[in-house]
């Protein structure tokens, strides 16, 4: 096993190399519009994984996909030279869905902005069911004043209605 970094940095050249090589060296004409967005190493560092998308229809996606299969020796190859490892890494090549799961995401956010519209314009008319304030609110200072005098003393010198001897905490007989 080899150290998480050095797997990481490994993986960051191999995708600068693969990037270069498909801009300046690799020249087949079935090769499209191609960005190189990830590539992930093994912790062994045997097989690498290059990620990659293509600008264009299903058709030219293909043709890139062949393209790219058929130059694997030569991109291998300068990879080997280029990183100076022991084991060259294979390369493996995978279509990136990250544009159709942009695509996808952009099409639930626009769904759910027509839902929000959708019920903001039913919620605009609209009078609550029950008070308008269900929740409960705190007691005014003059409601606090009242409770106080209730519970103050009364004629005799005592507490109103707590039937309790104030000295020894027992009930008056």
């Amino acid at each position: 096993m080899v150290d998480a970094a050095r797997a990481r940095k490994l993986a960051d050249r191999i995708q600068q190399i693969v990037a270069e090589m498909l801009e300046r060296r690799i020249k087949d004409p079935r090769l499209g519009f191609v960005t190189v967005t990830d590539t992930r190493i093994t912790n062994d560092l045997r097989d690498a994984t290059v990620y990659y998308t293509v600008y264009g229809s299903d058709g030219e996606r293909a043709e890139t996909a062949a393209a790219l299969e058929s130059a694997k020796g030569v991109i291998r190859s300068e990879v080997g030279r280029k990183t100076g490892v022991r084991h060259t890494p294979s390369i493996t090549f995978v279509m990136d869905s990250l544009m159709e799961n942009a695509a996808h995401i952009d099409d639930l956010l626009a769904k759910a902005r027509a839902k929000d519209a959708e019920v903001a314009r039913a919620a605009q008319g609209a009078s609550p069911a029950g008070d308008e304030n269900p929740y409960r609110e705190p007691a005014s200072d003059e409601d606090e004043d009242l409770d106080e005098d209730e519970d103050g003393p009364d004629e005799d010198g005592g507490t109103a209605g707590d039937g309790e001897d104030d000295r020894s905490g027992r009930p008056s007989s």
